[in-house]
């Protein structure tokens, strides 16, 4: 449990990036050697890492749950509880079908399989993935061509190789692993100056808004009125801009009843030459339906022609992965009486297309996704197109407070641009907004709970990488290439076995 919670200082804020590959293969070790039920040793394990690793989930069921803090407590247990399943899961079948000898082999297979079901079912929480963590060392260069999930799986492969050798201590044992580690960096790092997309020479104008709105007071109908003043307040400076982003829900005002003001951007956008993205919660009064929406408006052509915005327009993306309790509610019948975590303000969304258009925004099309879904590189995949020029995310973290959940939501942001080669662009209430060019660089930051403005200028680039091309199909093919191999060997040593006797 305390080397699972150690292992959250390999992300963000902290970003000690070589922790994993002690934490990991001592875990292991630890595993094959002493523990007498593996299961239970993935799952303690498991425990330690994410009630470490997302306790900032607390901030948001303590302050704004409307539950008792003994009843926080324990749904924080449960939802740790639960997320730990997968690494007792783990641990469990690789000790249970495998020789300590055949984990390198085996182990990366297990753990994709594992980290796939954590980030599929019950719509999937997919954070704190282990190659996230490696945005700071010479793995990254591995996101262009398998992505993080690739990168975890490497990971594994080291993590378990050292294992061996700490077990079996054995000179054969030690320098296998040495050679697997020394294979493993030197291909890494000859992949350094290799570019996957390279600029074109154009360049375009962003202005990033952060209103910094408290959560308290975002869904107060009396609210409504100064929070829209303020972001037009606070977009003075940035008419001129080519493209002008607003936040997750920065109109707090649903879009039937915002018409007016609405139309009045769209007119003042264009007016400057502008394109302007925004957050905003669309309610279909005739079907009751709710979409958490992105909507576009001003010019969305370079040749500054219009493109009037009228309700319903097809300039728009809708999120599609809602996050489970705070966007729906499963099981909603039974959960909406118990508590008021149950039944928070806007907390009914319906899901928006898997694959929907790209956002235009003067000449310039945006893949987007809003919040949580920025973690979901299969998803970003299918949305982007030879046209694409830009991952943009929205996002509103002033639920998590002053915690290490924005920071990780931040370079979750960071592994998309890498993996695909384009500049990713993040607008947030109340912080981190933030921009990265196409090789993950960071373009400019502002400061978490203040008003502000980021302006910046955009390189575009054209390009692709193998991940865009080929998405996890590769790695997952040579993990169980390995799986295979293990399986033969296994049974091979079986026969021999039998001979024998």
């Amino acid at each position: 449990m305390a080397l699972g919670a150690s292992l959250t200082f390999a992300y963000a804020p902290f970003d000690v990036w070589w922790l994993p590959f002690v934490v990991l293969p001592t875990w292991l070790a630890l595993s094959a050697k002493f523990a007498k039920h593996a299961f239970h040793s993935g799952w303690w394990f498991g425990l330690g890492f994410f009630g470490a690793g997302i306790s900032w989930v607390h901030v948001s069921i303590a302050t704004f749950g409307g539950v008792p803090l003994v009843v926080s407590i324990l749904m924080m247990v449960l939802l740790c509880g639960y997320l730990a399943l997968y690494c007792g899961l783990f641990i469990f079948i690789l000790k249970r079908y495998f020789h300590l000898a055949l984990w390198p082999l085996a182990a990366p297979a297990i753990w994709l399989a594992t980290e796939f079901l954590r980030g599929s079912v019950l719509t999937g929480f997919p954070w704190l993935s282990v190659g996230y963590s490696q945005t700071n060392s010479w793995f990254r260069y591995l996101y262009p061509i398998v992505g993080e999930i690739g990168v975890s799986a490497v990971m594994i492969l080291l993590s378990s190789t050292v294992a061996i050798a700490i077990v079996l201590r054995t000179r054969q044992a030690v320098i296998t692993s040495f050679v697997v580690v020394l294979v493993c960096v030197i291909s890494t790092w000859s992949l350094k100056g290799w570019q996957w997309s390279v600029p074109t020479g154009e360049s375009r104008s962003f202005a990033l808004v952060q209103g910094n709105i408290e959560q308290s007071m975002r869904w107060r109908p009396e609210q409504d009125r100064p929070t829209m003043e303020k972001y037009l307040r606070l977009s003075e400076s940035t008419w001129g801009s080519d493209v002008i982003i607003w936040p997750e829900a920065a109109i707090p005002r649903l879009e039937p009843l915002a018409q007016q003001y609405i139309a009045d951007i769209d007119q003042r956008a264009t007016e400057s030459g502008s394109a302007l993205l925004t957050g905003i919660v669309n309610y279909n009064y005739e079907t009751d339906a709710a979409f958490n929406s992105i909507i576009s408006l001003g010019l969305d052509t370079q040749t500054e022609q219009t493109y009037a915005y009228r309700y319903m327009h097809r300039n728009r993306f809708s999120k599609h992965h809602l996050l489970p309790i705070g966007e729906f509610v499963p099981f909603e019948s039974l959960l909406r009486p118990l508590a008021p975590i149950f039944d928070l303000p806007m907390s009914s969304f319906t899901r928006g297309d898997y694959v929907q258009p790209n956002l235009l925004a003067k000449g310039l099309h945006g893949v987007p996704a809003i919040c949580f879904e920025i973690a979901f590189p299969r998803q970003i995949r299918a949305n982007i197109t030879d046209e694409s020029d830009f991952i943009l995310t929205v996002s509103n973290d002033a639920w998590f407070g002053d915690s290490h959940g924005p920071h990780q939501h931040l370079q979750i942001a960071q592994v998309r641009a890498m993996e695909f080669a384009l500049p990713v662009i993040r607008a947030t209430n109340n912080g981190i907004t933030a921009a990265y060019d196409h090789k993950g660089r960071l373009l400019g930051i502002l400061p978490q709970f203040e008003e502000g403005v980021l302006k910046l200028t955009l390189a575009l680039v054209n390009g692709s990488t193998p991940y865009t091309l080929a998405g996890n199909i590769p790695i997952y093919f040579v993990s169980l290439f390995g799986l295979g191999i293990a399986f033969l060997v296994k049974r091979t040593q079986r026969t021999d076995d039998a001979l024998r006797n």
